[in-house]
């Protein structure tokens, strides 16, 4: 049974987003939980991220949101701690007008294929990072991209609920990884 790490962005994912949906229904879902949620810090977040992944039993499915998506890719170059695959939900890009200046120490991720299994998951209008500069992240990590149409940031104002669509996407990437193993 794979546990899973759930990496919210800035603003930690209240009450109304789909990760705090999807955490309170799996009782294998965990939360990582860095210093502050409003001021990024990466060496911070990595930490934290180091540690939920150190304290799992199995190797975990990261299901990353925003700017945890970068998170994982900077995170996962100077780790080796074990991951079943990462779930890569709208892909912020730090040139975009929108980046959060707060988010600075997170620019410039890492290039390369990530070393483990991934998944973006991409709107065609999210104001944080424009679907051709996600296609382009989705290549150079080795990731899938699945396009899930004008969803906005695909985040708790994006009216999502439970995102019941998302899950299945989760469901069927969870289950690639799986067979594989």
């Amino acid at each position: 049974m794979t546990d899973i790490i759930i990496l919210p962005g800035i603003g930690g994912s209240g009450e109304t987003h789909w990760q705090t949906h999807w955490e309170r229904t799996n009782p294998r879902a965990i939360r990582f939980q860095p210093k502050s949620w409003d001021r990024p810090d990466l060496p911070d977040w990595a930490a934290a991220l180091e540690r939920t992944v150190a304290a799992t039993k199995n190797a975990p499915l990261l299901v990353a949101h925003s700017l945890a998506c970068l998170l994982v890719v900077h995170w996962q170059r100077v780790s080796s701690l074990p991951v079943a695959g990462a779930f890569l939900v709208a892909v912020p890009d730090p040139q975009s007008d929108a980046y959060p200046p707060e988010a600075a120490g997170f620019t410039d991720p890492p290039e390369g294929k990530l070393r483990f299994p991934s998944l973006v998951i991409a709107s065609s209008n999210d104001p944080y990072g424009k679907i051709e500069y996600a296609r382009m992240r989705a290549a150079e990590w080795g990731s899938h991209i699945v396009e899930v149409g004008a969803v906005g940031h695909i985040n708790g104002r994006s009216g999502l609920e439970d995102w019941p669509s998302g899950l299945t996407l989760f469901q069927a990437f969870a289950e690639s990884i799986s067979k594989r193993a």
